[in-house]
């Protein structure tokens, strides 16, 4: 009887192995016509993500130029004006130069108001 027990349940285990290769054969083939639509569709997901990913580095390039040139271009007036401020190391010629700016200042903002009055009469 242990023997005849033994022999079912070696008799079972190959059915149950032959059932259990038949359906992965099975699976592996419908795997394998569905595998090569999906690496189709995972190749143009990578290409759209790889032109997406360009476009954005192009964009993120044209900032940095952008800012590097306006850095380049504050760079530049600070030189000129500190180039200048060593030029005119004399105090006074400063302060000249500083009553002219308010003197200008002053000047346009009175002809806004006096433009503003006679526009309002």
């Amino acid at each position: 009887m242990g023997r005849r027990r033994r022999n079912e349940i070696v008799v079972g285990l190959a059915v149950v192995m032959i059932l259990g290769t038949v359906v992965y054969f099975r699976l592996w083939a419908i795997e394998y016509s569905a595998s090569s639509y999906d690496a189709d569709l995972l190749r143009r997901r990578f290409d759209l993500a790889n032109r997406e990913a360009l476009d954005e580095s192009a964009e993120w390039r044209l900032r940095y130029d952008e800012e590097a040139e306006r850095t380049a271009q504050c760079l530049n007036e600070l030189k000129q004006v500190k180039e200048s401020s060593k030029k005119d190391d004399y105090t006074g010629n400063v302060n000249q130069k500083l009553e002219m700016l308010q003197k200008v200042k002053s000047l346009d903002e009175g002809s806004v108001y006096r433009t503003g009055q006679h526009g309002l009469a």
